[in-house]
C-alpha cells in the first residue's frame, strides 16, 4: 500500500523546537523528491520545504528559511522536518507529500 504517515506534531511555545517525521511505504522512496506543505483553515496550501532524491538539494519558503531544516533517510524511507524558533504563524497542519500523494497530516500549534 502506497502511503505517507506523518508524526511528531503537537503544542509548543513560541521559540521552541519540534521535529516532524514522515514514514513512507509502498514505493521506491529514494527515487522521489519529497516535500513538506502546511495549511491553515481558509488559506492556500503552502510549500514549506523540498528535498531532492539524494538529499543534496533543499529549498525552503522564505517564511521558514534559517529556522526549518528538511532531511531524509533513504535507508529508513523517512523524511524529516526540524523546526526551530517556532512562531505562532507556523501553526498549521503539516503534510508530507510526494507529487499528489500526501499523508493525513500532523497538527502543529505554536502558542504560549
Amino acid at each position: 500500500q502506497v502511503q505517507l504517515v506523518e508524526s511528531g506534531g503537537g503544542l509548543v511555545q513560541p521559540g521552541g523546537s519540534m521535529r516532524l517525521s514522515c514514514a513512507a511505504s509502498g514505493f521506491t522512496f529514494e527515487s522521489y523528491a519529497m516535500n513538506w506543505y502546511r495549511q491553515t483553515p481558509g488559506t492556500e496550501r503552502e510549500l514549506v520545504a523540498s528535498i531532492s532524491t539524494g538529499g543534496d538539494m533543499t529549498n525552503y519558503a522564505d517564511s521558514v528559511k534559517g529556522r526549518f531544516t528538511i532531511s531524509r533517510d533513504n535507508a529508513k524511507n523517512a523524511v524529516f522536518l526540524q523546526m526551530n524558533n517556532l512562531k505562532p504563524e507556523d501553526t498549521a497542519v503539516y503534510y508530507c507529500q510526494r507529487g499528489n500523494l500526501r499523508g493525513q497530516g500532523t497538527q502543529v500549534t505554536v502558542s504560549p
